[in-house]
């Protein structure tokens, strides 16, 4: 049995401002609530692979509707005509999983767009949840990275000889498809998240959704 890896490479735009929160424990007097992840070494904000591979995997399993009743991620066993676990991993399952993605730098382009504006990556944006019994403001600061930004994107695909290649390909487009279509991060419902999958190419040719 032998193996090919392929790449699928592109851009990631920000359409509206992306939250994915870095985790923090702590809300500092005059700081923002919500942080974004960040790159330990340059502090520049980046969206991790697994919160694409998360996200896009969720809509695929509802949209295919391979739906878990514990709400773990769908596994060969319980749906075994399905494509989704084969691609994005079976923790019940020894067969490899077929796709691995990256995390997605800030695109040099944007940086010196950044550098040359002299302005940040990321921004505060101010809300409010109000208390429906007594009217009462709760307000909060989440940090975004800002809209236009770009982010390099790249997806590796391993195919065996008995895959089958062209299916693996129409389930990673509709799965870009449905992320373009929805959000990505969190705060999806108030707008955030919106983003454009970008000069995709698979294996350097180009590839269209």
């Amino acid at each position: 049995m032998s193996m090919r890896i392929n790449k699928i490479t592109g851009q990631i735009k920000i359409v509206t401002g992306l939250h994915i929160g870095a985790g923090n424990d702590e809300v500092h007097i005059g700081g923002v609530d919500s942080e974004v992840v960040r790159d330990p070494l340059t502090e520049l904000p980046y969206i991790p692979g697994s919160s694409i591979k998360g996200k896009m995997r969720t809509l695929l399993e509802l949209s295919e509707g391979s739906i878990t009743s514990d709400g773990k991620p769908s596994s060969i066993k319980q749906f075994p005509n399905s494509l989704i676990p084969i691609l994005f991993g079976d923790m019940t399952s020894d067969e490899l999983t077929r796709l691995l993605f990256r995390d997605a730098k800030l695109s040099s382009e944007s940086i010196n767009t950044l550098n040359s504006l002299n302005i940040l990556p990321t921004e505060e944006k101010h809300e409010n949840t109000i208390n429906r019994l007594n009217g009462v403001a709760n307000p909060r600061n989440i940090e975004r990275v800002i809209s236009g930004l770009v982010f390099d994107f790249e997806i590796i695909l391993r195919v065996f000889n008995e895959d089958d290649e062209n299916k693996f390909l129409e389930m990673i487009k509709m799965g870009i498809t449905l992320l373009q279509l929805d959000a990505l991060g969190g705060h999806g419902s108030r707008g955030y998240g919106k983003v454009e999958f970008i000069n995709l190419k698979y294996n350097g040719e180009s590839f269209s959704v």
